[in-house]
């Protein structure tokens, strides 16, 4: 019998590894349905209208964002563990922290990691390409030249790009660190929620934690200039604390 839940996925993605960990952290059954980047467009287009991933396909509805699919986790399976904390104030505090690293992290991680794998043949297929479809990993391969342009042109990576990139990123983890300077366990409360997860997830091209649900480089196999950036971070009390919260929660 088939999962009663489909989740549509680019597999190496920040924001479906967001998704998937919740879905996994509760032991919801789904299917990952996983495609290589430009490729995941028909099979996007044809569940949810839109291009991008994660989507989430249910009996009753189409979720086509990773904070929808957290909200609807946390109004679903209330008997399991909840995103968002249940005091009202606590709430806003975690969904703030979530739609500041979903919109001014995410971003910016994502195109320093592209920068560095799209420079590196071996790197970037093995990156992109885990969880995919034979068909589909002919496909890109293929066409991995043209693919490769397109990526660039259209997330603006370029060494411009990506210090500015850097800059804002090293913004967000300084932001992260005063919040854990008074000793905090986690972001909000005292317990493990969509705050943490978000941050952890949405670091994690810049960290390359073990526990990722989709393979990553090893630190061994990657260039000199995206290592010297990931230690640069993983050294922070944020880099840190996102690496402990695989580490313990994923």
């Amino acid at each position: 019998m088939n999962p009663p839940h489909r989740l549509i996925t680019i597999p190496p993605s920040h924001y479906c590894e967001k998704a998937r960990w919740a879905l996994n952290y509760l032991g919801v059954p789904y299917r990952e349905e996983g495609h290589p980047p430009l490729l995941h467009r028909w099979a996007v287009k044809m569940a949810s209208g839109g291009y991008t991933t994660p989507v989430l396909v249910t009996a009753d509805m189409v979720l086509a964002d990773s904070t929808d699919i957290l909200q609807y986790l946390d109004t679903t399976y209330v008997e399991g563990w909840r995103p968002y904390p249940q005091d009202s104030q606590q709430r806003v505090e975690a969904e703030e922290m979530e739609e500041l690293f979903d919109t001014r992290l995410g971003p910016h991680t994502r195109r320093i990691a592209y920068y560095h794998l799209l420079q590196h043949k071996d790197l970037f297929l093995e990156s992109v390409l885990p969880g995919v479809g034979g068909g589909e990993k002919l496909v890109f391969r293929a066409l991995m030249p043209a693919i490769r342009s397109l990526m660039r042109r259209a997330m603006r990576i370029n060494p411009e790009s990506t210090d500015r990139s850097l800059e804002r990123v090293r913004t967000i983890f300084a932001t992260v660190d005063e919040l854990l300077g008074g000793g905090r366990t986690f972001l909000v409360g005292d317990n493990f929620s969509a705050a943490d997860l978000t941050f952890a997830a949405l670091a994690a091209p810049v960290l390359l934690p073990r526990q990722y649900g989709s393979p990553l480089p090893s630190l061994e196999r990657v260039p000199a200039e995206m290592l010297a950036q990931i230690e640069e971070f993983r050294t922070t009390p944020a880099g840190m604390f996102a690496l402990r919260i695989f580490r313990d929660h994923r």
